[in-house]
């Protein structure tokens, strides 16, 4: 294993750590409105999957690149899925029967 791949190795476990002692201190309240505001975060990541796949070599980049702009994707699209829901909650109830129709 060479020296660079041992560096970024380290880097991304402590990142996990660290992430997982940030969002555990996260109230449950937040998380929602947390994942909500984090849309735009994930959207850099799908810009920066495309600009991997347009410079991907021939062999596995591309199909790597492919999956990651789907998981990018995914991730984008279902944080607004869920934003739309949280802020559907928020919306008053109409009355029962306050249809506007006319009962007879």
């Amino acid at each position: 294993m060479s020296a660079h791949l041992l560096n970024e190795l380290t880097v991304f476990v402590l990142a996990v750590f660290v992430g997982f002692e940030v969002i555990s201190k996260v109230p449950t309240t937040l998380h929602t409105p947390l994942m909500s505001a984090t849309n735009a975060i994930h959207g850099i990541v799908l810009v920066g999957a495309l600009l991997v796949a347009v410079v991907a070599e021939p062999k596995l980049g591309a199909v790597l690149s492919v999956v990651v702009v789907f998981l990018a994707s995914l991730n984008v699209f279902g944080g607004y899925v869920v934003t739309q829901r949280m802020l559907a909650m928020f919306k008053p109830r109409a009355a029962p029967g306050a249809s506007g129709g006319v009962k007879k």
